[in-house]
């Protein structure tokens, strides 16, 4: 493994802080969701989007940044901030940040919905018919669920899970004593109660959509869970636990069991933070701070309803006129005029351009594979692949023909760790040979070979890929995937797979870019290249596109470029600690960001390289994480053809986007791409669909 590079001198002057350029990213899906040119029901989806991003956001970079200082960690972040003075910024821009979506929330999308038949209601302002459906579904599905939790000296206070939504309820018994229990809102039954369905569809108009929350409900019915005691006062709370795991793989004899037993400890997390409504009193308040071991900076308290990320149940009405028009996505062409699957592959590389050219293909790849009687292997990647998984089963099918089959399964992919563990499990089952990855290292490349007899000889077939085998993420994350029989790049696949599930000490490879072996010198020599083609001919250009840039060295790197006159268009989603436009630093670097119907999740290199145009592909961004300590791949787009669409299509549509674009200035805000004077605005994603739609993919 190749060893971390000394890291420059923190700066806030070179560097905007990584955690506030994330919170700035989830304030650009925060105006999604105030965009009023989105159907209203995608305007929810974004704020749902958005409570969940901030829910992870505390689970990981809070959590990390309260056990640096627990661990008495004083080391800056690279724009200079000590822990300390992060977590006071967080705390400022997350009650802005909520602030902004209660507002947001209470004054626009709640009466918009109000105005599309879609009602979101208090208890207090159902109609008697509406609460004596609501008073019986109560009794019959709620009260038999709940646990009341008493909290004194006999009954120790109880376990809170994270995420969950609770009552802290506070009791006098008849001879006039307070206690304080806890009533857990069950997760199992829908959070918005749809009255359309309890009180019966006859009672509405048509086209009218009732919901009550389901905590009001259990509110309104209290006295039930305690009977013989008066209910004296009530209020929701929510926390927040630490979900970042740690694994200690050396001393884990199976990882395997040591992922599952860090799983479980997830739920016991240290708090991280205390999230509950204005109302909630002082007294009740310094009881929990002090039960929960926790402080008043982790404390966050709104107007009302909490966990708003609930609100996706709405996305279910089968309301398709509040809601972006469907689409099917393209079949390839390729792969309907080829007489087989693996013939099409050998006329030509074939390049996937997802949600807007169909997932189906990758399934059918591995499938066919397993279907072929001339396949003799498969070997694949997996990181994330979700639950029913298509291409899972095609693996097993092809072990099931007799094919021998490799897998490696990502066990540390964060949030998916119980999913993968049910997967690797099926998959030893079914013969599988399953590896999990290297000591120390997440594989996050996504890869998968086909080795195969054909008529001239043994030939493997790759796919490789920009995002996870995953059928329903690959239908709303924009992503590219690459069909190829390249020889070198098969190779080189031969050659990773060798090096992730046996001993291998593999330094250099043809075709690919590998990370943690040599993607950060093999990037520092294409840019410096850059660099050179600038002094010598003054036509050095680099465009990024990526989900963060973050690593230092990689900055300094583009901000040298810069300096020699380079070119630098840098489309970054989420995280960027670049700062652009800095004049005698970064006078030539733009930064943008798009958020928009689809998740932008591709990375692409382009080098103009004195006009012989390259062009890489994969799953690396410009991180320490990415460069130094997972196992990624870089690879090259040979097709003059599918560079050129990657160029003026993919590429410049996200240069040119003057609707759903963000740019990025010197002092790490953002504002809104301005349209052209004399043309429309443009939609880079809604362009790339309307072109594929009419058959105008690559």
């Amino acid at each position: 493994m190749d060893v971390i590079p000394h890291q420059p001198p923190p700066s806030a002057e070179r560097y905007i802080n990584r955690e506030l350029s994330w919170l700035a990213f989830n304030r650009r899906v925060l105006e999604e969701a105030a965009n009023p040119g989105h159907p209203i029901l995608e305007r929810i989806k974004f704020l749902s989007i958005f409570s969940t991003n901030l829910d992870e956001f505390f689970m990981i970079r809070v959590a990390g940044l309260k056990a640096q200082i627990a661990a008495g960690v004083t080391q800056l972040a690279q724009d200079g901030m000590t822990p300390h003075e992060q977590l006071r910024a967080i705390k400022a821009a997350v009650e802005s940040l909520v602030r902004d979506q209660r507002r947001l929330f209470y004054e626009e999308l709640i009466p918009e919905l109000c105005r599309q038949g879609i009602e979101l209601l208090a208890y207090g302002n159902l109609t008697s018919a509406e609460r004596s459906a609501v008073d019986r579904y109560f009794e019959q599905e709620i009260f038999p669920i709940l646990t009341p939790l008493a909290i004194d000296p006999s009954h120790p206070f109880p376990h809170i899970s994270n995420l969950s939504l609770n009552l802290a309820v506070v009791v006098r018994s008849p001879a006039g004593q307070h206690h304080i229990a806890r009533v857990k809102v069950p997760e199992v039954l829908p959070r918005l109660l749809p009255l359309t369905q309890l009180v019966g569809p006859d009672a509405y108009a048509s086209r009218i959509h009732r919901f009550v929350w389901i905590e009001d409900v259990i509110l309104a019915n209290l006295s039930a869970l305690f009977p013989g005691m008066a209910v004296v006062e009530a209020y929701p709370f929510r926390i927040t636990r630490n979900a970042d795991m740690e694994i200690q793989e050396d001393e884990a004899a199976d990882l395997l069991r040591m992922i599952e037993q860090s799983v479980r400890q997830r739920r016991f997390g240290s708090v991280v933070r205390f999230s509950t409504i204005t109302a909630f009193p002082d007294d009740l308040l310094e009881f929990f701070i002090k039960e929960l071991q926790i402080t008043r900076e982790d404390v966050y308290q709104i107007d009302q309803f909490l966990a708003l990320s609930s609100l996706r149940e709405l996305l279910t009405l089968d309301r398709p006129d509040l809601k972006d028009p469907p689409f099917a996505a393209r079949k390839h062409p390729a792969f309907t005029t080829a007489p087989d699957f693996f013939s099409a592959i050998r006329q030509r590389d074939i390049l996937l351009h997802h949600p807007y050219d169909s997932f189906e293909p990758v399934i059918d790849f591995i499938r066919a594979a397993a279907e072929d009687p001339a396949v003799l292997a498969i070997k694949q990647t997996l990181y994330r692949v979700g639950r029913n998984s298509p291409v899972v089963e095609a693996l097993m099918l092809a072990r099931e023909r007799g094919k021998q089959v490799a897998v490696l399964v990502e066990l540390k992919a964060r949030f998916d760790e119980e999913s993968n563990i049910e997967w690797a499990r099926t998959l030893e089952r079914a013969g599988v040979h399953v590896a999990y990855g290297l000591l120390g290292l997440k594989t996050h490349c996504k890869i998968a070979m086909v080795v195969r007899r054909d008529h001239d000889g043994m030939r493997r077939y790759v796919h490789l890929a920009t995002g996870n085998y995953n059928l329903l993420t690959a239908q709303v994350y924009t992503d590219l995937s690459l069909f190829t029989c390249h020889p070198e790049i098969g190779a080189d696949a031969s050659d990773l797979f060798n090096y992730l599930t046996g001993y291998s000490v593999q330094r250099s490879y043809r075709q690919l870019l590998v990370a943690p072996v040599n993607l950060r010198e093999q990037l520092t020599r294409l840019i410096e290249r850059e660099i050179e083609h600038q002094r010598e001919a003054g036509n050095g250009h680099l465009i990024f596109k990526v989900n963060a840039l973050v690593d230092p060295q990689m900055i300094e790197l583009l901000y040298r470029a810069s300096q020699t006159g380079v070119q630098i268009d840098l489309i970054v989603r989420g995280i960027c600690c670049l700062r652009p436009g800095v004049p005698g630093m970064s006078e030539t670097i733009r930064v943008r960001s798009i958020v928009g119907r689809f998740l932008e999740h591709s990375r692409i290199y382009y080098f103009f390289n004195n006009g012989a145009e390259e062009i890489y592909l994969g799953s690396a961004d410009l991180m320490q994480r990415n460069l130094d300590r997972r196992v990624e791949t870089l690879f090259p787009i040979v097709s003059p053809q599918l560079r050129d669409y990657l160029h003026r299509n993919v590429l410049n549509s996200a240069l040119d986007d003057t609707s759903q674009a963000w740019i990025l200035q010197a002092d790490g805000t953002y504002c809104r791409a301005a349209a052209q004077p004399d043309s429309p605005p443009l939609k880079s994603q809604a362009w790339l669909l309307a072109r594929h739609l009419e058959g105008g993919g690559v």
